[in-house]
């Protein structure tokens, strides 16, 4: 049987942390930046915790 590959594309968006957590990067800051107050792109910058409801699939993708 071959190897698992994990899945390259969610390995560049997600990161996963030392306790097991899997941070990425906050939604919202691609475009259209120039209508969104200066407060909320500040706010957006940074990584968040992934939700709870998505971190098993993540996890299976990058064959955790």
């Amino acid at each position: 049987m071959p190897k698992m590959k994990s899945h390259t594309g969610m390995g560049k968006r997600v990161k996963v942390t030392g306790k097991g957590k899997v941070v990425a990067q906050q939604a919202g800051m691609r475009h259209n930046l120039e209508k969104k107050a200066s407060t909320r792109t500040r706010r957006l910058t940074g990584t968040v915790e992934v939700a709870k409801a998505d971190v098993k699939r993540i996890k299976k993708l990058l064959g955790r």
